[in-house]
Parts: C-alpha cells; structure tokens; sequence
C-alpha cells in the first residue's frame, strides 16, 4: 500500500468517525449540560488514547522534547478547547446535525486562507471562485432575514464560524509540526485539556456526575470514534497526503451526517438548506481541485 493510498483510507475513516460525532453527540447532549458531556466524552477518550498510545509508544517522544515544542502543545490545548466548545456547542444549539455540518464546509475557506498567510500557498481563479460559492451556500442556510447582523442568521452560525477559523488554524499549525510532535500526543494534549476544563466547569458549576444510561452509551460509543479515531486517523493522514486532500475527503461527512440525522432522529433538512449544502460542498470542491491544479502546475515546471 503507497503511502498516498494510506493517506485517502485513513482520511477516509476520519470522515465516517466524525460523521457518526454529529449524531452520538447530538443525542447525548439532549440529555446532559455541555459540562457532563465534556467529561465523560473527553474522559473515555483519554482511555482510548492512552492504549493506543502506550502500545505505539508515542509518549516516549516527550523525553525528547525542549522548550519550544512544550509552547506548541500549550498552544494547540488552548485553541482546540475554544474549538471544540463552540462546535459541540453549535451542536446543542442548531436542532439538526446536518446543518450544523453544511455551514462547517466553510472551514476549508479558513484553510486556504491561512494556508496562504503562513505556508506561502498560492491560490488560482479556481479556488477563488470555490470560497464565493461555499460562502454563499452557507449563507443560503444560515440566513433567516433582516440586515441587523447580530439577528440575521440562525441561532448557533455564530459558533460554526468560530469553531471552523480555530480547527483551521490547528490543521495548518499541526500541518507545519507533525512530524515534531507525533500525531498522538496532539490528539491526546487536545483531549486533556478539553476534559480537565470540563471537569473545572463542572466543580465550580455544582454538577452530578450521575447522568441516564442512554446518555452514558451514546458518550461512550461517540468518544471512541471523536476524541480518538476521528482525530488520531485524521492526523495520521497528513502525514501521507496534503491538506488538500483531505479537506476534499472530509467535504463528504455532510451526506453521511445527512442520512444519519434521518435515520437516528428523523430530521431531514428542507429544500433551501440542502441547496445551500450543496452549494457549499460544491466550493470546497471547487477549492481543492484549485489547489490540485496548482501543484499538478508547480511539479511540471
């Protein structure tokens, strides 16, 4: 197996792991506070990620470490924790998962333009054009009316955006240093410090660790597939394929959500909203054959 074919399989799984996030997640935050849930998700996701990692030995990289990669872990724990908390909370505030994965299409426009900025990435007419549809599909969903922008999307778009510029900026810091951190401990480093800040909000808020067992099975199963699979399989394929390349993959989690949603809650999204989701897989599409473009351009010079 090529190490490219390693790259689209394991980006692959890392789609159908975060597909099926949306809906666990979905399902046990209409039971628990966002507080309960970040404990119990992020607590079993640190068992998943300690075996794993004590079977691959990857903690033996932190021997090695110096200053400089002790700052990158504190950085990336602290923008992953306002990531991740606008995303499940975006999750517990738009009613159906599905939306909530068509308006997050416009990360990969946050990664482009990022890519830009600090990995000196250029960009053609066909990205350019991808980012306006993706953006106008987004719009599409999100707008419910009005010119006042603190009332003219739905509830909950306020948090996509904020969660898909933070994830944006983790893909492209981890893009630059994988290799010196190992994608374990970045999924792992994440996952602390997500679960020790649930846990901090749960003493100070007076919590009941006692939550119903229906709520308990949809955390247990979602852990294993977020805070490990999704996002150990995901780090591991950038090790093999561009950023590109799996952004183009992950643009396909809508459609599994989409069925998901209507299979586990019965919710399918209404005309307009799967126009605008179509709309906005179209731009990342577009963006990625762009960027495809540019380095089928780049080699043959």
């Amino acid at each position: 197996m090529t190490n490219q074919v390693k790259g689209y399989l394991l980006a692959f799984i890392s789609v159908l792991s975060v597909s099926n996030v949306y809906i666990f997640s979905k399902a046990a935050l209409n039971e628990v506070t966002l507080a309960q849930f970040g404990v119990f998700w992020f607590g079993f996701g640190l068992i998943w990620l300690s075996i794993f990692g004590f079977k691959k030995k990857s903690f033996a990289l932190i021997k090695l470490f110096k200053r400089k990669q002790y700052v990158l872990l504190i950085v990336l724990g602290l923008i992953e924790l306002a990531a991740t908390t606008f995303f499940f909370k975006s999750i517990h505030t738009i009613p159906n998962p599905a939306i909530t994965s068509f308006l997050g299409n416009i990360s990969p426009v946050f990664v482009l333009t990022l890519s830009f900025i600090f990995l000196k990435e250029r960009l053609n007419l066909l990205e350019i054009i991808g980012v306006i549809i993706a953006l106008s599909g987004a719009f599409v969903i999100g707008y419910k009316g009005g010119t006042d922008i603190r009332n003219m999307f739905i509830d909950g778009t306020q948090y996509i955006v904020y969660s898909a510029f933070l994830f944006s900026t983790v893909s492209v810091i981890s893009k630059k240093y994988i290799t010196e951190l190992s994608p374990v401990l970045i999924a792992f480093n994440r996952t602390l410090f997500l679960f020790i800040f649930s846990l901090i909000v749960m003493y100070y808020q007076h919590q009941s660790f006692i939550i119903p067992f229906n709520a308990l099975k949809n955390l247990f199963i979602g852990s294993f597939l977020g805070p490990f699979l999704t996002a150990v399989t995901g780090l591991l394929a950038l090790q093999y394929i561009d950023l590109s390349k799996t952004s183009i993959i992950s643009s396909t989690k809508s459609l599994f959500i989409l069925i998901g949603a209507y299979l586990y809650f019965g919710q399918f999204p209404k005309t307009y909203e799967i126009l605008g989701g179509i709309l906005s897989i179209m731009g990342v599409l577009l963006i990625i054959f762009g960027k495809i473009q540019l380095k089928k351009k780049a080699n043959s010079q």
